[in-house]
């Protein structure tokens, strides 16, 4: 049955079948290898990975990152990083970093941000005497930290799948993003001054303030998200609730740059996207069901254990796996495989769970920007116009800023869990 279940998986990936169909596909020629499982299982296991109330925050919040990617908010969240960031050499750089920290905070999807900041930002640093492949680069290592800040999907399915606070993920998520969009300036800024890059006109403090008023709609989601889930006002899928109905009266009656036509296609995207993901949930839960029922998970986790008895080995181990699975898998379904193998893992070395996806989402963040399923590397290629080869090398300089963090998170877990610290 393993070899099988394993067989089928590899044959249907190298076809380039969609993942969730190998999933399904992998997981039912398993059962039917077995000969010892009812068939009537497939849909039981399915539907109940789907059943599940935590899982609602997903749809919320895909809904409200449509809502606001839509409602003019892109637009305003530069304007206010021009504001801040604008006297300092490279300028524009550094507003791409400070707009894709504080795009994380509002759609929860490295894609979508990578797709929203880079329609703007790419062409206008162009246009103003900047490298197309630093930019483009930048720019899509920006747009991932969506990924890592909350509210963050990935985050999501994280605690979904192993049963940790999706609150406290949230409130770890801030220290690695907020680095990480520190660590890019200082690469721009380093860059800008070799390449002599230019600097925008400063913002009087009148100005900044009017910008910080026109922005505070905005900036005030990810606060009252995360504040109403620590606080507990309300739980991480009422919190979804809330951000997509704020999301709606903010585009619709503050801003007034959506119509209702507009909400209605966000409304079709977010479901499309929901029920993708969804579909990915349902077999990958099967998937997961069968290895469990095998107990391979166990196995697996006895063989690294016996490599090595040195918990930080095991670590670098693990990071090592998760790097190169984030190659050729994208987050959901790499989160979802590799929850129900990993994490008895990190039990036995009594690592934190909450720490312990937040190394496993930094390092599927990474595989966002690495071929050859790198998709916010796709999407700046396709901005851009430039090839993968071309970009693959220009965001090396950027990646190590996020091994850096990704280090920090693994071997500093004081660092990692201050806030959750902080909050108690």
């Amino acid at each position: 049955m393993t070899a099988i279940l394993f067989g089928a998986f590899i044959v249907l990936i190298l076809l380039g079948v969609p993942i969730s169909f190998v999933l399904g596909i992998a997981a039912t020629l398993g059962l039917v290898a077995a000969g010892n499982y009812p068939m009537q299982v497939v849909i039981q296991r399915m539907f109940a990975a789907v059943n599940s109330f935590p899982f609602m925050a997903i749809p919320f919040f895909m809904v409200a990152g449509e809502v606001m990617s839509r409602g003019g908010i892109t637009k305003r969240i530069i304007d206010f990083a021009l504001a801040l960031v604008g006297r300092f050499k490279g300028s524009l750089a550094h507003v791409t970093a400070v707009t894709g920290v504080i795009m994380g905070g509002i759609s929860g999807s490295g894609v979508a941000d990578t797709a929203a900041i880079g329609s703007l930002m790419v062409p206008e640093m162009a246009r103003r005497g900047y490298d197309k492949a630093f930019s483009a680069a930048l720019t899509a290592v920006a747009g991932s930290i969506g990924l890592i800040i909350p509210p963050s999907i990935a985050l999501i399915l994280y605690g979904v799948t192993a049963q940790v606070s999706i609150g406290d993920l949230f409130l770890t998520g801030i220290i690695p993003g907020v680095l990480i969009g520190l660590g890019l300036m200082l690469v721009s800024y380093i860059v800008a001054n070799r390449e002599n890059y230019p600097v925008e006109e400063a913002v009087s403090w009148k100005e900044k303030l009017v910008r910080f008023k026109d922005a505070i709609w905005a900036l005030m989601m990810p606060v009252i998200i995360i504040g109403g889930i620590r606080g507990g006002i309300f739980t991480a899928t009422e919190g979804g609730a809330v951000a997509a109905v704020y999301a709606i009266v903010v585009s619709l009656f503050v801003y007034r740059e959506m119509t209702l036509k507009d909400l209605f296609a966000a409304l079709v995207e977010a479901g499309k996207k929901t029920a993708i993901i969804g579909f990915l949930i349902a077999t990958s839960s099967l998937f997961s069901w069968i290895l469990a029922s095998e107990r391979i998970p166990e196995q697996i986790t006895s063989f690294i254990v016996s490599l090595t008895d040195n918990k930080y080995m095991i670590l670098l181990l693990i990071n090592i796996l998760l790097l190169l699975v984030g190659t050729v898998l994208d987050s959901g379904p790499a989160i979802i495989l590799l929850v129900p193998i990993l994490v008895p893992v990190a039990k036995s070395l009594g690592i934190d769970l909450v720490q312990f996806g937040l190394i496993m989402v930094i390092n599927l963040t990474i595989g966002l920007l690495t071929p050859p399923v790198g998709t916010a590397l796709y999407v700046a290629c396709n901005i851009s116009g430039l090839p993968l080869l071309t970009l693959s090398r220009a965001v090396l300089k950027f990646l190590a800023v996020m091994l850096v963090v990704l280090f920090l998170m693994t071997y500093v877990p004081a660092l990692a869990l201050l806030p959750l610290q902080l909050g108690q």
